[in-house]
């Protein structure tokens, strides 16, 4: 994984809101109200079976964010920012050994920073660097 992240966003809080509306959809939302996520790059993530169960999810039809669904379950797998390099996949899609949390994005409507995991309003430039880094290493096939 490039890193792990819960969003605070209010298009991450309204997504999240839809999906648990969902029957049978497990909450997404952490205690702290964030939506955790793995970043992968997307040459690195391969769907092996249930492709055809997947459906796109849209906040707004012209958004370049599509969040995955699986139709069998209603269960909310990954998000797709279109015009980057990664797929931000679902924190609970990857099971107990998931890798863990390094920062809280987006927290500016949090009442206050919660818990032992580093809290920024926007994006961090450690955030912004592994991103970068990722991209690279892509690039160079790596």
């Amino acid at each position: 994984p490039i890193l792990g992240a819960a969003c605070h966003c209010g298009d991450c809080t309204a997504a999240a809101a839809q999906f648990e509306a969902l029957g049978g959809a497990q909450s997404l939302r952490d205690s702290e109200g964030g939506t955790p996520c793995i970043l992968f790059r997307k040459d690195q993530v391969t769907c092996l079976k249930g492709h055809d169960h997947l459906r796109d999810h849209r906040l707004d039809p012209q958004s370049l964010t599509r969040r995955v669904v699986a139709t069998c379950c209603e269960s909310p797998m990954f998000l797709d920012y279109e015009k980057g390099h990664w797929f931000s996949v679902y924190r609970a899609r990857l099971g107990p050994d998931a890798p863990q949390l390094q920062m809280r994005i987006q927290t500016g409507k949090m009442s206050r920073p919660a818990g032992p995991l580093p809290s920024y309003t926007g994006y961090p430039p450690r955030f912004v660097l592994k991103l970068m880094a990722a991209r690279l290493a892509m690039m160079m096939g790596r």
